[in-house]
């Protein structure tokens, strides 16, 4: 499969750089003058939530951040693996990432020692979007339908399957549709190309389909359905039943019983010092009340509203900002190591399947790497998360 990269289009934080105050100073944040950060598309909710943190950065301690948005997950981490940015807001990608399978499983990629920042989980939810036209009212009617699908993004494929299995489906149970970016994706919402789209319901695309005239609707995925959420985690280990009162076409009158894992997820790579990212999540932490209200799910960015014990292990510079506020505990500092453990196995194996002389075809080199990621991860006794 080809990779297909958005073009970059940095935009800048506008705004005259404020001076920073002795009380700033006293917070122990040194920040850069200039960061860049990733994020998806622009109107999308992770960057619009990215710049509104960098608002805060830059009147609070005068560092200017530019958002580059990207159309998926291989976009956005490029320009972090180049040193060209510092801090990513993904979404389950860095999950993906990590563990160097789907398109990371690629001779140009591999395991990716990811590690978190800060993340939030608001009052929205992570689910397929609908067009209102087509008369599906549950995730089994998607039978038979156009469902998309982005080059070069694991993250939204994968949920979008994870969510498809909910209703019993499988990609061969749908018309797939390609699309380079996620914003193309939901402009071929609008467009008609396309009846269903993985999104987070306070997306800005998803505003813009509700007030088209297909007009949009997220059909529920009831929690005590037992064995339909059984089957989401099968394909989607870090999704959890969510009720959504936000979004388009929601509200708390209108609460939907829907899925969701945290997103935007801040991250950055492991090889990042410790005083920058304490630094950044101390920024975070203490800039909080600046930008909560500022872009809809910023909320969830809360210290004390962090999803603990996650599938990615936190920066250690974050655990170090998290715990002065309180919010780390021993618990979480074991499980942490833990994580960083199977990063350190998972960089193992694959340095290892490259002095192997592996295949250079692509279908054969990634059948091959999954092989051995499976055997070094049962040898450590881990979980594999994709048989």
């Amino acid at each position: 499969m080809i990779h297909r990269m958005k073009a970059f289009a940095p935009i800048a934080l506008a705004g005259a750089a404020l001076l920073t105050s002795p009380a700033a100073y006293a917070e122990d944040v040194k920040l850069p003058p200039t960061m860049t950060f990733t994020a998806y598309d622009t109107g999308t909710a992770g960057f619009n939530i990215a710049v509104a943190v960098g608002k805060v950065m830059k009147d609070k301690y005068g560092t200017d951040v530019r958002v580059l948005p990207a159309g998926n997950d291989v976009a956005r981490l490029a320009p972090l693996r180049a040193k060209r940015a510092s801090m990513s807001a993904m979404g389950s990608g860095t999950y993906f990432a990590q563990e160097g399978v789907f398109e990371f499983g690629s001779k140009e990629w591999g395991p990716q020692p990811l590690q978190l920042v800060l993340s939030t989980v608001d009052c929205n939810a992570a689910t397929l979007g609908v067009a209102k036209d087509t008369g599906v009212t549950e995730i089994k009617h998607l039978k038979g339908k156009r469902v998309g699908f982005v080059v070069g993004s694991p993250a939204l494929n994968q949920n979008a399957l994870a969510i498809l299995a909910f209703g019993d489906l499988k990609q061969s149970d749908v018309k797939a549709v390609e699309f380079s970016s996620y914003g193309a994706m939901w402009k071929g919402m609008i467009n008609n190309d396309v009846d269903a789209a993985f999104a987070t319901t306070i997306t800005g695309p998803a505003k813009e389909l509700e007030t088209s005239p297909r007009g949009i609707i997220w059909p529920p995925l009831p929690h005590n359905d037992k064995a339909g959420w059984e089957r989401v985690k099968k394909v989607g280990s870090f999704f959890f039943p969510h009720m959504a009162t936000c979004g388009a076409g929601i509200s708390k009158d209108k609460p939907i019983e829907l899925g969701n894992y945290p997103y935007p997820i801040f991250m950055v790579y492991g090889s990042l010092p410790v005083d920058e990212v304490y630094s950044i999540t101390k920024a975070m932490i203490t800039g909080y009340d600046g930008y909560k209200d500022a872009a809809p799910g910023a909320a969830g960015l809360g210290a004390d509203r962090q999803t603990k014990n996650w599938v990615v292990p936190v920066h250690p510079g974050a655990a170090k900002a998290l715990k002065e506020a309180g919010q780390w505990t021993d618990a979480q500092e074991a499980h942490n190591k833990e994580l960083l453990k199977r990063q350190q196995v998972l960089a193992a194996a694959w340095a290892g399947y490259g002095k192997a002389n592996p295949p250079s075809d692509d279908k054969a080199f990634l059948d091959g790497w999954m092989k051995a990621r499976a055997e070094a991860l049962a040898k450590a006794n881990m979980p594999n998360g994709f048989e």
